[in-house]
């Protein structure tokens, strides 16, 4: 198989749309000339050097560049290997944010039934993936403490979730006991665990809210959602005063040709890791900071930012309208997502027949982990975001036909 742009060309001819970009990461689709015009020009000065030991002039303009294309320009930053350490790295520095600010006992972490933090030993026992969380007795004790604001964890009599179920947030911290959290860790828009379930509007600020009236930190895994998945370079973005005192970006920042992972940590608390008394910051890996990493991830924000975003809100605007249409069809059950950025939830046990069908017409989709009694299950529809007009149409029409092949 080879791939250009946002197509997969197969061995006998045929070539299938990435429609899920890869496992939700290859945002500028396959062979970018930005991204491979930065590794050029890296290569021969440099194939590795270590932050401890040469000044990382690559890595301090990625970092520098980061933050201001992400709307945070006076964040710190600590560059990993992946989402995965990215989570790890955010929780031990909040923990050490939450200790110098003195107070905690402990440095507990809460997440959300619906969660996804990655796939260390840590981060499956935090969070509520139920088909990868481990067995009770190898879960370190861990698990979600609060229900996530949609319909499959957090039921209603009458109505539907809406921001006072952040409530439930308080309930948690209060019920571990406040000197005891460190911080909360959420995904600002639900990633592949439930299938792009959004927030209630006012949910996310109210998370903060408590939080602040508690002394505890908000961390936002953005490892998925992060760099204009959800239409906005954050999808925290689109609710006011939702932004994070931590965030967590990975996917959307190595979109494919690199493994790596970013803190991002506010000015605000920054300064306290280095204060007197703080325990020593985390190891970030041997390979982090590391400099063709960072000249690959250079040449994404190039891709990136050079796109033409009238036209770029102008798809994700159709690929919504256009997925919605399905839910008229008796083998969809819901669409749920925003920018590019979707779930289709399917009928029980069509799924896979649905996938197989979706690549006869030419459309690679990947499936979703669901939640609920009984499971849910769909799939994420997540473009490349430099994906043209006409591939947006293409996509939709092979999963239209795909769908109406199964009705």
């Amino acid at each position: 198989m080879t791939a250009s742009g946002p197509w997969l060309h197969l061995a006998d001819g045929r070539r299938i749309f990435d429609g899920s970009s890869g496992l939700l990461c290859v945002n500028v689709g396959h062979g970018s000339p930005k991204v491979f015009s930065r590794i050029e020009q890296q290569f021969p000065r440099s194939s590795f050097g270590g932050a401890a030991v040469v000044r990382p002039h690559t890595q301090l303009e990625l970092m520098n560049r980061l933050c201001r294309a992400v709307g945070r320009p006076e964040d710190s930053i600590a560059l990993a290997t992946c989402g995965t350490l990215g989570v790890e790295v955010a929780v031990a520095l909040a923990r050490n944010i939450a200790r110098v600010r003195g107070g905690k006992r402990r440095g507990d972490i809460l997440t959300s039934t619906l969660s996804y933090h990655g796939m260390s030993a840590l981060t499956l026992g935090l969070a509520g993936n139920h088909a990868r969380r481990p067995r009770p007795e190898d879960a370190l004790g861990l698990g979600p403490a609060f229900p996530a604001p949609y319909p499959p964890t957090h039921h209603h009599a009458e109505g539907s979730c809406d921001a006072s179920c952040a409530d439930e947030v308080a309930k948690a911290i209060d019920s571990r006991g406040v000197e005891n959290v460190a911080a909360v860790l959420l995904e600002p828009v639900n990633g592949t665990t439930g299938g792009a379930y959004v927030p209630p509007d006012g949910y996310l600020r109210r998370v903060k809210e408590i939080c602040r009236e508690r002394d505890v930190l908000v961390i936002h895994d953005e490892v998925l959602t992060g760099l204009w998945r959800t239409g906005t370079a954050l999808a925290s973005n689109h609710w006011d005063g939702a932004d994070p005192d931590l965030c967590i970006l990975s996917k959307g920042l190595g979109a494919g040709y690199t493994s790596v992972g970013a803190v991002l940590v506010s000015p605000e608390l920054a300064p306290l890791l280095r204060r007197e008394g703080a325990d020593p910051l985390p190891a970030m890996g041997t390979m982090a900071t590391h400099p063709l990493q960072a000249a690959a991830c250079l040449g994404v924000l190039d891709e990136l930012e050079s796109m033409d975003f009238d036209d770029f809100h102008a798809r994700g605007e159709r690929l919504g309208v256009r997925l919605r249409t399905l839910t008229g069809l008796s083998v969809v059950r819901d669409v749920r997502g925003l920018g590019h950025l979707y779930g289709v939830e399917v009928t029980p046990g069509l799924l896979w027949p649905l996938m197989e069908e979706c690549e006869r017409q030419g459309v690679f989709f990947y499936p979703f982990t669901g939640a609920g009694d009984p499971r849910s299950e769909g799939l994420v529809v997540a473009p490349p975001l430099n994906s043209s007009s006409e591939d947006i149409d293409f996509l939709t029409a092979a999963l239209t036909a795909a769908v109406a092949a199964l009705s």
